[in-house]
């Protein structure tokens, strides 16, 4: 596909600059002048504030841009792929163990065994009986 150049080609033109100067003549002269006597009397007037903001305008330009045409031209390549499996070896090994046995003696103790028992109180409580006497 045959896509075509644009060449760009730049002229620089020389435009000349004119510079104008004024140059100030001073003279000076005496001259005598009366001046009146002036009394100020002061008066407050409250002023309101203006404020000049300068507010931006925006314009919207339309500008014109070449896109040049690209065709893209696709080539199919197959690509093999590679499996790779990763599968798990059980290897058995007998191992010999040392089992310390253990051998358990019984013993026999007497334990007292306390047991309460109730036992009924007996009170004796003394009595004044008057016995008639017969003669």
């Amino acid at each position: 596909v045959e896509v075509p150049q644009i060449e760009y080609v730049d002229h620089h033109v020389h435009v000349p600059v004119h510079k104008h100067r004024h140059v100030p003549m001073v003279s000076v002269a005496q001259k005598t002048v009366e001046v009146p006597q002036i009394q100020y009397e002061d008066e407050i007037i409250p002023v309101p504030v203006m404020k000049q903001v300068q507010v931006p305008i925006v314009q919207k330009v339309q500008k014109t841009v070449e896109v040049p045409q690209i065709e893209y031209v696709d080539h199919h390549v197959h690509v093999p792929v590679h499996k790779h499996r990763h599968v798990p070896m059980v290897s058995v090994a007998q191992k010999t163990v040392e089992v310390p046995q253990i051998q358990y003696e019984d013993e026999i103790i007497p334990v007292p065994v306390m047991k309460q028992v109730q036992v009924p109180i007996v009170q004796k409580v003394q009595k004044t009986v008057e016995v008639p006497q017969i003669e």
